[in-house]
């Protein structure tokens, strides 16, 4: 079941979001999506550094010390 709460916008925008709502983030940034006339408030949710390891495979030819040779192997991953 939804929950409804009527917030009133600062002149600088701000409005705040009930404490019982936010008690489960792990952060406290959040994302803003706009669509149409209606925001989407997501939490983000924080991620390990250690988490990313190994998350990307990219080929053992690439000279990871020449950025130019790091970013053209980026790019080919992200076009296949």
């Amino acid at each position: 079941m939804a929950e409804v709460v009527v917030k009133k916008v600062d002149p600088q925008g701000r409005i705040s979001i009930p404490i019982e709502w936010r008690s489960g983030w792990k952060s406290s940034r959040v994302v803003l999506i706009r669509r149409g006339n209606k925001i989407e408030v997501t939490p983000i949710e924080p991620i390990s550094p250690s988490g990313l390891f190994d998350s990307i495979k990219i080929s053992e030819k690439v000279d990871f010390s020449d950025s130019h040779s790091l970013k053209k192997a980026l790019v080919e991953l992200q076009e296949r």
